[in-house]
């Protein structure tokens, strides 16, 4: 006898469809934080136009907000301003997303190199050494810079990031994930098929709204994904090598108390792996898109850590 497939969840479908293009509510303090002044420029990486959006005046702390795979700078527009009075705050969009350049291949030293040429740019290190926020994919290229010797960084801020993920390399062409993105024939039709990866509830339609606008582009015949499609299987990471063991500086790590990547039995390995001492912070009620599912106990968490 055949079960029945299980129903579908609809906690997980996609976000936006039933907005048919319109954008959702939103409170006033999301409104006020995207409007907030702040810079946005481009600046040359190892042959790859690499997009970077400041806030705060230059000669505070530094510090910089990476955003994970598939995502770009704007992820950070409503976190950012809330530490513009207090540090010089700067993010960036990863070649091979948002609005910077795609590569024909993928390195974790070219995304450090990335990070070090926007922290020159931005005037991060005017004051000395920054910290730098690592979101999912973001904190291995942070990690990465961390475990460098001398890196010119105050502490490194792990968020949601899952030092157990072994990245699987494919040839372009190979088949699996590594395939060109589908073409949408309206912005309404893109924005309905945006979906969390992984899979989550959405906490807060506006954020999902916000980001997915930012997250598409015109093509020919419509509008398309920003990231590039072939960029994992363009991508090479070293093996073997823990960068939790010994970091060079202090090291923290934050996590969506809900997420599906970072649980509880990751979180037990990571603290063990991490030096002693460093502190554990849970975000109560986020998953693993902590930014969208709980932006101010984030930015609450944040300013007392960096306090």
């Amino acid at each position: 006898m055949n079960k029945a497939a299980p129903a579908a969840d609809p906690a997980l479908a996609p976000p936006l469809a039933a907005y048919a293009g319109a954008r959702p509510p939103a409170p006033q303090w999301f409104v006020d934080a995207v409007a907030a002044p702040h810079e946005r420029h481009r600046l040359q990486v190892e042959g790859a136009g690499i997009e970077w959006l400041a806030w705060g005046p230059r000669g505070k702390p530094g510090l910089m907000l990476l955003h994970g795979n598939g995502a770009h700078a704007d992820w950070w527009r409503f976190i950012a301003p809330y530490f513009a009075e207090t540090h010089r705050v700067a993010t960036l969009s990863w070649s091979g997303m948002g609005n910077s350049d795609h590569r024909p291949r993928y390195t974790v030293d070219l995304f450090v190199a990335e990070i070090l040429a926007v922290a020159e740019a931005a005037g991060l290190m005017d004051t000395g050494p920054f910290t730098i926020v690592g979101h999912s994919f973001g904190g291995f290229p942070m990690m990465a810079l961390a475990n460098r010797a001398d890196p010119p960084l105050r502490q490194a801020i792990i968020l949601d990031t899952p030092f157990d993920l072994q990245q699987r390399r494919r040839p372009r062409g190979s088949g699996g994930d590594a395939r060109p993105h589908n073409i949408y024939p309206t912005e309404a039709d893109a924005l309905a098929r945006f979906r969390w990866a992984p899979p989550q509830p959405t906490t807060h339609d506006f954020i999902a709204d916000f980001i997915a606008r930012h997250s598409i582009r015109p093509a020919d015949g419509g509008f398309t994904w920003k990231f590039d499609p072939f960029l994992w299987s363009e991508f090479e990471m070293n093996a073997g090598v823990d960068l939790l063991l010994a970091p060079k500086c202090p090291t923290a790590l934050m996590w969506g108390e809900q997420s599906e990547l970072v649980h509880g039995g990751l979180v037990a390995d990571m603290a063990r792996r991490l030096p002693a001492g460093s502190p554990l912070i849970p975000i109560p009620q986020a998953f693993h898109h902590v930014m969208a599912d709980q932006p101010l106990a984030l930015v609450a968490a944040l300013r007392g850590f960096l306090a």
